[in-house]
């Protein structure tokens, strides 16, 4: 297969996920004590969000360019 067409699978397969998934979360753990040997930690649910127009803009991306690699053809 030719590099443009991975590439414009890749980037169908990533607007279908970022679809799907409205943003990405993580866990990070923060110390709220540390008084000599005792710490306590606290675990935080973050989420970076993920707006639909990036799933779009990739989505429409790899399908041009899919599209332009089979008419150079």
């Amino acid at each position: 297969m030719k590099t443009t067409t991975v590439i414009a699978i890749l980037l169908i397969a990533i607007g279908i996920v970022a679809f799907g998934y409205q943003g990405i979360t993580y866990t990070s753990r923060e110390k709220v004590v540390d008084v000599g040997p005792l710490q306590m930690t606290t675990e935080t649910e973050k989420t970076l969000p993920l707006p639909p127009i990036v799933g779009a803009i990739a989505l429409v991306g790899g399908i041009v360019l899919l599209i332009a690699g089979n008419k150079k053809s």
